[in-house]
């Protein structure tokens, strides 16, 4: 019954934690127009569009290119650059070794899964503002997810 458990957990916190994640980007998203909008407000200005702002094109962050210096718009040529590629596999990844972690009493295994995916994105996040603060709002929830599974599990049906 245990193998069950363990199981059933590891699908709950790998799979069920995308709907958790993309509900807590939408939600900064929310938070982070609600902002700018009573910046803008109280400046009594239009809005000015951020450079770095992003779109997310089937699920990948995408940054809009900046007008060419002739004034010309380079998005027309060039499309959107994609930043934090295989993040959803990613993010799948990261939740079952992080509930595994757990389930097998190993939560310094969690310190690895941190260090390899920070390691194998320094490049992304150190070039753009935008791809640091999804990386970090999606790594935080995944965790919190896959940890709070794990622990729900092992506390209610491990013991």
């Amino acid at each position: 019954m245990t193998a069950v458990w363990v199981a059933v957990a590891l699908a709950v916190a790998g799979f069920m934690g995308w709907p958790v994640t993309a509900l807590v980007f939408r939600l900064a998203r929310t938070i982070d127009d609600k902002a700018d909008a009573a910046t803008t407000a109280r400046e009594g200005g239009s809005v000015a569009q951020d450079p770095s702002a992003d779109d997310t094109v089937d699920g990948e962050l995408t940054v809009q290119p900046e007008p060419t210096a002739d004034g010309t718009d380079a998005a027309a040529s060039t499309p959107g650059q994609r930043i934090l590629r295989g993040g959803a596999i990613i993010g799948v990844l990261e939740r079952l070794g992080v509930c595994l972690a757990i389930l097998a009493g190993q939560p310094v295994a969690i310190a690895y899964i941190v260090a390899i995916k920070g390691l194998g994105r320094f490049a992304e996040l150190k070039e753009t503002p935008v791809a640091a603060e999804r990386f970090i709002i999606g790594t935080l929830t995944s965790m919190l997810w896959a940890a709070g599974t794990a622990a729900a599990v092992k506390i209610l049906f491990l013991q």
